[in-house]
């Protein structure tokens, strides 16, 4: 009889010990799993703030460049031609009231250095009247005249696409009282578009 019991009994031990080893492997796997799942939300907000302090680095504008472009052409080659190369940044970024006080006296210089024979040219202007009109690199427009850079008549009304500016800068330079002087040099000898502009907005002929 006893033997008997015995025998039951080891079962029920092994039946014990058996769920409770699954027991402790099951809080093994959970307590592992738990671990890694804090370790990776851990992980998740170590990166989210390492890209935003990188962010924040990279996009601080006072660590970027930064880059501002003028370029006054009002009057097509005045910059080129009677500005030296340290002014011409100067020279773009200047308000054009303020022009012919800061270079009137080296644009002179600059045209009686090309042309030192000079006196007057068609317009009847010495070469400080001269040098006063083009000092303001202004393009005027008149509301009541003929839209012309020069036609013989009206003079600095306006500019059309047609107007050969730079003919007219050349005559104006190097052509003296009556604009025949120095014939080869009154002239770029281009004298249209190499395409016809067209008639209606935009005007510029198509791009080729």
């Amino acid at each position: 009889m006893f033997g008997s019991q015995q025998a039951v009994k080891k079962p029920a031990l092994q039946a014990t010990n058996l769920k409770h080893s699954r027991e402790k492997k099951f809080l093994s796997i959970k307590l592992s799993f738990t671990m890694k799942t804090i370790i990776k939300k851990y992980f998740s907000w170590v990166m989210l703030v390492a890209c935003f302090a990188a962010c924040k680095k990279h996009n601080n504008p006072s660590s970027s460049p930064y880059f501002d472009q003028a370029d006054q052409v009002g009057r097509p080659a005045i910059n080129t031609v009677f500005i030296g190369a340290a002014d011409k940044d100067k020279f773009n970024g200047t308000t054009p009231t303020l022009m012919p006080a800061a270079f009137a006296a080296e644009m002179k210089g600059s045209l009686l250095a090309l042309n030192p024979g000079y006196t007057t040219n068609l317009l009847g202007l010495s070469a400080d009247q001269f040098i006063g009109v083009l000092s303001t690199d202004v393009l005027n427009v008149s509301t009541t005249a003929k839209a012309t850079f020069y036609d013989g008549t009206n003079v600095l009304t306006g500019r059309t696409l047609s107007d050969d500016v730079i003919d007219v800068e050349l005559t104006l330079l190097f052509g003296g009282p009556d604009g025949s002087a120095n014939p080869g040099l009154t002239s770029d000898h281009v004298n249209g578009n190499d395409v016809p502009f067209l008639t209606d907005f935009p005007y510029m002929a198509s791009p080729h």
